[in-house]
């Protein structure tokens, strides 16, 4: 039999489920009622935000509450960044098929693999720090997937994994989890990627500086605010 804690345990996977099958189907109703192209940007990161905040701290609020708030967040700043990014990516696409050249071909594949790396962690980046700045924004995106790299690839093949599994036993569920599967891989992800940045920063503050009265314990890191500051 099941004891009192196992149960908990299956509430609390399951209502984790519930909330990523409501993330994304948020994701789609502010894309849609954008117009998609003034909806991806902000529902983008808006679930970023929420899930930054639920896999790093532990905080579920209400989830339409919470999306709504972060969906008028810094607006027109991530609908800029879904302009940026969507173009990049029409963009390497467009030379994939035209190009004649091989060379010209396989570049736009790589830059079309950078792009992707960017839209996974430039949301979440825009909602964990405090890195100001578009440009800045795009480049330490692709540092923190470059960077993390090994983590990015187990995180592309478990997304991959589902997707198939999904989309040969399960299609419906696609349209449920799309969307929401993808950005909590990236959350798992950025989870530990940001941990270590608090956790260096912590440990880069207490050796260059004597500890002082009511200063012993606060963190100031440039990346991943939040309960650590």
């Amino acid at each position: 039999m099941f004891s009192f804690e196992g149960f908990m345990r299956i509430n609390l996977f399951l209502r984790g489920i519930y909330r990523i099958a409501y993330l994304n189907l948020l994701w789609i109703a502010a894309t849609v009622a954008g117009l998609v192209v003034f909806g991806i940007g902000p529902a983008s990161y808006a679930v970023a935000a929420y899930i930054d905040r639920w896999f790093r701290f532990g905080e579920t609020p209400p989830v339409t509450r919470a999306f709504v708030g972060h969906l008028r967040t810094h607006y027109w700043r991530s609908a800029a960044m879904g302009w940026i990014v969507s173009a990049a990516a029409a963009i390497a696409i467009t030379n994939i098929f035209l190009a004649t050249d091989w060379i010209l071909q396989f570049a736009n594949v790589l830059a079309l693999i950078a792009v992707g790396i960017v839209a996974a962690y430039v949301f979440p980046l825009m909602a964990a720090t405090d890195v100001r700045g578009l440009g800045r924004q795009l480049g330490t995106a692709l540092m923190i997937g470059i960077g993390s790299l090994h983590w990015t690839i187990v995180a592309t093949a478990a997304v991959a994994a589902t997707f198939w599994l999904l989309a040969n036993y399960a299609l419906p569920l696609l349209f449920l989890f799309g969307i929401g599967i993808p950005a909590a891989a990236v959350g798992f992800v950025t989870r530990i990627v940001f941990g270590r940045l608090v956790a260096d920063a912590a440990a880069e503050e207490l050796h260059t500086s004597p500890p002082r009265a009511r200063e012993t314990t606060r963190v100031h890191a440039h990346l991943a605010r939040g309960k650590s500051q």
